[in-house]
């Protein structure tokens, strides 16, 4: 019943779009190691200063015994594999080493576990934006934290959890590139969309002020949407690591005095951190719009508003882009996003014309959303339409609007 590029009548002859193979690239990745070197992208003068000339071999439990979802660990399980010891925390910090293991690539070849709730992966630790918009979407859910996007998309993929919720754009920061192209490497269907308000604070240590911190770290994006508050702050660098309620769960395991992070005003709750300043981005306006995946699409429907994702690529020529975007036009559909990212496996495209020579053009996938479902006769028009002169195309999915409320 799904709107999909392979099983649409409209679409039967389209031209399939060749991939390259990306599986022996990316299930090398090492797993989630806790308070380890590698789950802090900083300095590594930072890190000595931290960590001492030799971080600590303990980590969590390896790939070969499942995803660790909702596990404490426990003294034994703090063993590393040569005996000796983790380092002393306070019954603070435990908060942040009960909390999920979040699934790295190297856990989604074992079995799926299965359950009864509707599971969820987002990118990210608890107390993540994206964790939030995860709860936004499904308010009944078990969220599922993974390390990385791909570790997601394969979550859902793999029957370990029924969805995913992923950042697609920001207000302010633009379009998440690498969730466009995982969109086309995976076969997930679009089924809905959830925008969140974004509420940045400042956190550190409890009984830290403010003009004690010598560091901030954060997200590269949430630093830069706090620039003018951080600017105040005389003496103290910036920077960036992956994500915000890692940064803040971080400080909190290693009790760091000098060092605050930007992240929400849970993972302050979570990780046991105090907010020194609320609200401190720069525009109050600062929405990020994920995306909801799952394995089949959602039956497109004309009683609300629907929105549709494609996406295609065009043979060059003079003209063919606007002929491209004129099909919506023509038929009065609304389009609200436009997204270009160029083709992996061919980049260039080289043109031979005996009377002007040899030229190269960029080869670029095009990705477009407009509002307008597949149920509805004039999207079937446009996208038949779109079809005479392109190259490939793909229905991402065809799903409701996010008409409700924004909240941080």
């Amino acid at each position: 019943m799904g709107v999909q590029s392979d099983e649409s009548p409209n679409f039967t002859n389209c031209k399939t779009f060749d991939l390259e193979s990306w599986e022996k690239h990316h299930l090398h990745v090492a797993p989630w190691r806790a308070c380890s070197q590698n789950v802090w992208p900083a300095s590594s003068s930072l890190l000595e200063q931290i960590t001492g000339p030799t971080p600590p071999q303990w980590q969590s439990s390896s790939s070969s015994s499942g995803p660790v979802l909702q596990e404490k660990t426990t003294e034994s399980s703090l063993q590393s594999v040569n005996g000796s010891r983790p380092p002393e925390v306070s019954t603070k910090d435990l908060v942040s080493l009960q909390l999920p293991r979040p699934l790295s690539i190297m856990d989604l070849a074992l079995p799926p576990r299965h359950g009864s709730d509707l599971r969820v992966a987002y990118q990210g630790v608890p107390g993540a934006y994206s964790e939030a918009a995860a709860a936004k979407a499904y308010p009944q859910c078990e969220a599922v934290p993974c390390e990385q996007f791909d570790a997601a998309f394969q979550a859902v993929e793999l029957w370990l959890v029924d969805r995913a919720v992923l950042p697609i754009e920001n207000s302010l920061g633009g379009s998440i590139h690498r969730n466009y192209d995982l969109l086309l490497r995976h076969r997930l269907h679009i089924v809905g969309e959830v925008q969140l308000a974004v509420h940045h604070c400042l956190l550190a240590i409890p009984g830290v002020k403010k003009e004690e911190l010598r560091r901030v770290v954060s997200h590269q994006q949430a630093l830069a949407q706090c620039e003018h508050t951080l600017s105040k702050l005389e003496g103290c660098a910036r920077e960036a690591v992956d994500d915000t309620a890692g940064a803040a769960q971080f400080i909190s395991t290693h009790n760091l005095r000098d060092t605050g992070a930007v992240a929400s005003a849970r993972a302050a709750e979570i990780y046991g951190l105090e907010i020194l300043m609320d609200g401190i981005q720069d525009d109050c306006d600062n929405v990020t719009r994920f995306l909801m995946l799952a394995r089949e699409p959602v039956i497109p429907r004309n009683d609300r508003p629907f929105k549709t994702s494609i996406v295609f690529t065009l043979e060059e020529g003079p003209g063919v882009l606007f002929r491209a975007l004129a099909v919506f036009s023509l038929r009065n559909i609304n389009l609200t996003k436009i997204e270009s990212r160029p083709q992996r496996k061919r980049p260039l495209r080289i043109v031979d014309d005996s009377n002007n020579g040899t030229a190269k053009y960029f080869d670029y996938l095009f990705y477009i959303d407009f509002e307008a479902s597949m149920a509805d006769s004039r999207a079937q028009s446009a996208l038949g339409h779109l079809q005479e002169f392109a190259i490939f195309l793909r229905v991402l999915g065809s799903y409701p609007m996010d008409m409700s409320p924004m909240r941080a």
